[in-house]
C-alpha cells in the first residue's frame, strides 16, 4: 500500500498549475486532498479542466487572510501539508508588489502562525523557487547553502518566506510541532499551465491559434523540468518528515535538472516546433523588467538524501509538455491525458 494512500493531505494552492498536477497525483495514491486557495482564473486553468472541484475537498482560501487559512486548517485535520500557494509570476510581481510580498511573505507566515496556535504536529513542505538565491549571474548551479537574495519582488518575497520557516522552525518547533522544509524548484513546465508571460504558454497560445510567438531572451538559461520532477521531489521529502529521522529533513533542499543541462529559452522553442510547428522571432524590444539571465540548481543533496533525480530529460521534458497540450488542443481528455503521462512518470523511478 502506498504511503499517501488515505493520508489526509493539505494542498494549499491546489487550484494552481502545480497544485492541479500534485492533487491528481495524490488522488491516484488514494490521498484525501483538501484544497486551500483562490480561485482559478480561467476555464482553461488545469484544475478546471481535470474536474477537481467535485474531485476533491475544495475550499476557496485566501492565505493572507488568517483567520480563514486557521479554519481551513481545524476543519481538514491533515496529516501531511504541501504549501505551494503563492503570487509566482516575475513580470506580474514588478507590477503588483504590495500583493506580491502579502501572498508569499506574510501568507506564509500566517500559515506558519496558524500551525503555531493549533499545535499541529505534522510534516510541512514549503514550497519556495529557485530564484530565492543572490544571483551575481556567474553560471554556477546554486546549492542550499548559498546566500538568498532577490532582486525583483518576487524573488526577494519568496526568499524572505525561507527566512521566516527557519525563524518558525527555530523559535517554536525543535523539539515538537510541525516538522518544517522548504522545497527549491522553478521553471517547471508541463501540460495545462495557461498563466501570462511563460514561455511555454505563450508558445502554444501562439501554435493554437498559427501566430508568430515573440521571444523576449531567447539566450536565458534555465533549469527547465517537468513538473512531475519536483512534484515527486515534494512527496519524498514530505514523507521523509513523517518518518522516525526527521531532524535530517527539516531544512531546504534544491529540486532541479541535471547539472550538465544547460538550456536555453531558444533551446526549449525548438525542441518544442519538432512537435508542434509554428513559427517565433526575436522581440528586439528591451524590456522595463529586467530579468535574470542565467539560473542553474545543483540538485544533489537532495539525491544524497532522498535518493530524488530526475526522470525526464530535457528533451522528454518539452516532448511530454508539448504533447499534451497538443493532443488536449485536439480533443483530448485532460484527465486521461494527465494520468497516463504521471503512470509514464512513476514507470521511471
Amino acid at each position: 500500500m502506498s504511503f499517501w494512500s488515505r493520508q489526509r493531505v493539505l494542498i494549499t494552492g491546489h487550484t494552481g498549475f502545480k497544485g492541479a498536477w500534485l492533487s491528481e497525483q495524490l488522488l491516484m495514491k488514494g490521498a484525501r486532498v483538501f484544497g486551500a486557495a483562490l480561485p482559478p482564473e480561467s476555464q482553461d486553468d488545469l484544475f478546471v479542466r481535470l474536474g477537481h472541484q467535485q474531485r476533491v475537498d475544495h475550499h476557496i482560501v485566501d492565505i493572507r487572510d488568517y483567520a480563514a487559512l486557521r479554519s481551513r486548517l481545524d476543519a481538514a485535520q491533515p496529516d501531511i501539508i504541501l504549501h505551494l500557494a503563492a503570487s509566482s509570476l516575475v513580470r506580474r510581481s514588478y507590477r503588483e508588489p504590495l500583493e506580491t510580498w502579502r501572498t508569499n511573505l506574510l501568507g506564509s507566515v500566517n500559515l506558519l502562525e496558524a500551525l503555531r496556535e493549533a499545535q499541529a504536529n505534522c510534516p510541512v513542505v514549503m514550497v519556495t523557487t529557485d530564484k530565492v538565491y543572490a544571483n551575481a549571474e556567474t553560471d554556477t548551479p546554486f546549492d542550499e547553502s548559498d546566500p538568498l537574495g532577490g532582486n525583483d519582488p518576487y524573488a526577494a518575497s519568496k526568499a524572505a518566506s525561507e527566512l521566516a520557516v527557519h525563524s518558525y522552525r527555530q523559535s517554536y518547533f525543535t523539539e515538537t510541532g510541525a516538522r518544517l522544509a522548504t522545497a527549491r524548484a522553478g521553471n517547471v513546465i508541463g501540460g495545462g499551465d495557461f498563466a501570462e508571460d511563460r514561455i511555454v504558454p505563450d508558445l502554444v497560445r501562439a501554435l493554437a491559434s498559427k501566430q508568430t510567438l515573440n521571444l523576449r531572451n531567447p539566450q536565458s538559461i534555465r533549469p527547465w523540468q517537468h513538473v512531475l520532477d519536483p512534484l515527486a521531489g515534494y512527496l519524498q521529502l514530505g514523507e521523509a518528515l513523517a518518518g522516525a529521522d526527521t531532524r535530517t529533513f527539516q531544512r531546504a533542499l534544491n529540486f532541479g535538472p541535471f547539472k550538465e543541462e544547460r538550456r536555453s529559452v531558444a533551446d526549449l522553442v525548438q525542441v518544442a516546433l519538432k512537435r508542434w510547428p509554428g513559427t517565433t522571432q526575436t522581440d528586439c524590444a528591451s524590456s522595463v523588467m529586467p530579468e535574470s539571465k542565467t539560473l542553474r540548481l545543483n540538485a544533489d543533496l537532495a539525491g544524497d538524501l532522498l535518493g530524488w533525480r530526475p526522470r525526464w530529460d530535457f528533451e522528454r521534458a518539452v516532448t511530454e509538455t508539448i504533447d499534451w497540450y497538443r493532443q488536449a488542443h485536439e480533443g483530448a481528455d485532460p484527465i486521461a491525458l494527465t494520468q497516463n503521462q504521471i503512470l509514464d512518470h512513476e514507470a521511471q523511478a
